[in-house]
């Protein structure tokens, strides 16, 4: 698992995003990153499915509670949308002798930890926007970190499965981020300090047991504030593939982020899953959900993301694994009971791993920059990132306004859009 110098410098090791390093990473390595992706999205999930919405409804009350979680996962989505690019521009220039990535893993992991406890003791909502808008910001620079090491390690023939395996964590990560605040802890203040725990200490074997690409002083460019700002536009003119993959990404992920956006208030509020089965409560339902959603993922991830690297195409994949996704949500939209949620839970899982591991294995593909990979990852997360300021606000207003029906059916077109403009993409087949 250190196998790679501890001194390598970047020139060295820049080679074109269409054929990357030729060196193979071995199973241990893509487990240590795989444990620290999974750290990642359970600081992620935990707060975002369970804590933060009954905190917000603790505060705010029934009535305010979805336009209170909607300011919260906003702002803190703009601080997402801040973090990852310019992290990972500053990591692209790192001379340390830890390496480019390894200091921005260390910073992200305990600023997230401090944040997500911070959030422990909040009591009003102006606190968790600050507090849930630091965590934000750790998280996202500890997977800009993170996720830079795919490009910089990983050969185009293994992307795929590298991709696959680091992106069945986010799954896992809802599953185990639930699981620890609906049943191991009791109470929304425990549950954060349990989510600070688990992202910060998760990233530590990654850190120690690995070694990150050193960049030599001598090759990093003179820094110029104006050619720094400026590095963060990618003209779409004159890369057209990186243009439509972030638009492609935008697009999916904000038709995924309205479907779970408010998924504990549908089962409460449009199922009515405790007047069902009254022995349970809807978070312990929503856990049940993601469960399901987990298989689903786990089946398709590891699977599609190899199938990938074994047969070179990746859009197709791409383009099913969309419309996969799209049936659960036109289904919802006219049937919202239980048995259907559960169900379409198994098949978004299927459609969802399979369309997160192949797209990132396309977007590593497609990267302008052949030395500042982490600097394009970030740009390619305000996809994500700013699909979920977009979402919050757009399900609030659906939801309020016209019910869960027409969310369901918006998500539909969004998903179907991304997943059929991956077309444009011409450099990846």
């Amino acid at each position: 698992m250190t196998e790679v110098p501890a001194s390598i410098p970047v020139p060295g090791i820049a080679d074109d995003p269409h054929t990357g390093p030729t060196e193979k990473v071995r199973g241990g390595w893509v487990a240590l990153i795989s444990l620290g992706s999974l750290g990642l999205y359970v600081g992620y999930y935990g707060p975002l499915q369970v804590l933060l919405p009954e905190q917000a409804q603790a505060i705010a009350g029934s009535a305010d509670k979805v336009a209170a979680l909607g300011w919260v996962t906003a702002l803190g989505a703009v601080a997402a949308m801040i973090s990852q690019p310019l992290i990972g521009a500053l990591s692209d220039r790192t001379t340390s002798r830890y390496g480019r990535r390894h200091p921005w893993i260390l910073g992200g992991a305990v600023l997230a930890a401090v944040a997500l406890a911070f959030l422990s003791g909040q009591h009003t909502i102006a606190g968790m926007i600050v507090g849930w808008m630091l965590a934000q910001f750790g998280l996202n620079a500890l997977q800009s970190a993170l996720n830079a090491n795919v490009p910089d390690r990983v050969p185009v023939r293994q992307r795929g499965f590298a991709s696959g395996w680091i992106s069945l964590q986010q799954t896992l990560g809802v599953v185990v981020g639930v699981a620890l605040v609906a049943l191991l802890v009791t109470g929304v203040a425990s549950g954060f300090v349990a989510v600070a725990v688990v992202a910060g200490v998760f990233a530590l074997p990654f850190l120690l047991f690995t070694r990150s690409l050193r960049l030599d002083p001598a090759d990093r460019p003179p820094f110029n504030w104006g050619e720094f700002a400026r590095a963060f536009w990618v003209s779409p003119r004159r890369y057209p593939d990186f243009a439509w993959a972030w638009l492609t990404r935008f697009l999916v992920m904000l038709g995924d982020a309205m479907a779970i956006a408010y998924l504990l208030y549908f089962l409460e509020d449009k199922v009515h899953f405790h007047q069902q089965y009254p022995k349970y409560t809807a978070s312990q339902g929503l856990l049940l959900l993601i469960l399901v959603y987990a298989v689903g993922v786990t089946i398709s991830a590891v699977f599609c993301g190899r199938l990938s690297d074994r047969i070179g195409r990746r859009k197709v994949l791409v383009t099913i694994s969309g419309l996969v996704m799209a049936l659960p949500a036109l289904v919802l939209a006219i049937w919202p009971s239980w048995w259907v949620t559960v169900g379409g839970a198994l098949v978004l899982g299927l459609g969802f791993g399979a369309y997160l591991a192949v797209d990132l294995a396309l977007v590593t593909q497609v990267l302008p920059s052949r030395i500042g990979h982490a600097k394009d990852l970030g740009i390619i997360a305000i996809a994500s990132s700013g699909s979920q300021v977009l979402a919050s606000a757009f399900a609030a207003l659906i939801v309020s306004n016209l019910g869960y029906p027409a969310l369901f059916l918006t998500v539909v077109v969004l998903v179907v859009l991304g997943a059929v403009l991956v077309w444009k993409v011409r450099s990846v087949p």
